[in-house]
């Protein structure tokens, strides 16, 4: 047991020592391009991978979304996503196919959205940028022994301030127990034409045993929002002497919403026959957001997003959090044109 403490504090000096290794002078470079405002007009990306915690359905699966942007005067995204199967993950949908006793139909989760901004400043400064020095022979196991060395570089940042519109439309299941006793409501208050209310129990056929009555039933909600965002581009790279070329291509957007959903449905519940109402689910037709969006200027690379917020729904059933992966994302400047000369 003494060898433990002595094996990793040979660890930490061995990499101390590789560390103290790199040269710490002063590094020279040529810069390649400095061009925040020469990147691509249109990007489209897959996203394999979208977990999302949502007080209403936790749903997690795949999307496919895009961002063209028009001149220095606005740019528009589009995207939509949805679960592999139920299982995979559709929370309510996979109960309710389990489950439930009503009859129903489960709605797929689906996200869909629309959006645009209109650049209400488009500013560029000078300031700097932090890049790795990296050498061909540090790869394998040379490389996680160092403490990477990093440098400034000058480097121009552009810095988008935006106006952003857009809508939102979702669909799901929703579980109504969970719903009826978040809000102090009971089976009693979905009730039929002649106010008779939903039983709470049921005898299970195969057991003969007492159990919780499973209610669920399908929404659907339509939400417009406005809100701010700020976008921080940039797009240098340089040659360094005695290092690997390296390069800051980030484009990142935080912006910041407000929602409101003028139509917000839930279907009747349908169970032995007979329609139930579900008038008195209350429903919150208010919602905000914030998030963060981020790529690369490349003709192929990947991207990045996040969420949290409060999405209009139901009462007590709207928070949220969402975060996503995109692989591969497509990039293109749109431009075909080449230069000509006379010979």
């Amino acid at each position: 047991m003494q060898r433990i403490p002595a094996l990793i504090l040979g660890a930490l000096l061995s990499s101390v020592c590789a560390s103290g290794q790199d040269d710490k002078s002063a590094v020279t470079y040529q810069e390649l391009y400095d061009e925040p405002y020469a990147t691509n007009k249109l990007f489209i990306g897959f996203q394999p991978l979208y977990a999302e915690v949502f007080a209403t359905n936790t749903n997690a699966g795949f999307g496919v979304h895009a961002d063209y942007y028009h001149e220095d005067k606005a740019d528009f995204h589009a995207q939509i996503r949805l679960p592999y199967v139920s299982n995979f993950f559709d929370f309510n949908r996979d109960l309710a196919i389990k489950n439930s006793d009503v009859t129903l139909t489960p709605q797929v989760y689906t996200y869909i959205e629309l959006a645009g901004t209109y650049h209400i400043r488009d500013i560029e400064t000078t300031g700097k940028t932090k890049m790795t020095l990296y050498k061909a022979d540090y790869r394998g196991n040379n490389w996680a022994a160092r403490v990477p060395l990093q440098t400034d570089v000058p480097a121009k940042l552009r810095t988008i301030m935006g106006a952003r519109i857009g809508t939102v439309s979702w669909r799901s299941t929703v579980n109504i127990n969970q719903v009826l006793e978040r809000q102090g409501l009971t089976n009693a208050d979905i009730a039929n034409e002649g106010d008779e209310g939903l039983p709470t129990t049921i005898v299970n056929p195969d057991t003969h045993v007492q159990e919780e009555f499973n209610i669920f039933t399908n929404m659907y909600s339509t939400s417009i929002f406005a809100g701010g965002s700020i976008a921080r581009f940039r797009n240098v790279a340089v040659d360094f002497d005695e290092y690997e070329d390296a390069m800051d291509d980030n484009l990142v957007t935080y912006y910041v919403d407000v929602m409101i959903a003028p139509s917000i449905r839930v279907n009747p519940v349908t169970y032995d026959d007979q329609s139930y109402s579900t008038r008195a689910i209350r429903k919150n037709p208010l919602g905000v957001r914030a998030g963060v969006d981020g790529k690369f200027n490349r003709t192929l690379s990947w991207a990045y997003g996040g969420e949290v917020g409060y999405r209009p729904g139901l009462s007590g059933c709207g928070f949220y959090a969402m975060f996503r992966l995109s692989f591969p994302v497509f990039g293109t400047n749109l431009e075909n044109k080449v230069e000509s000369f006379e010979k």
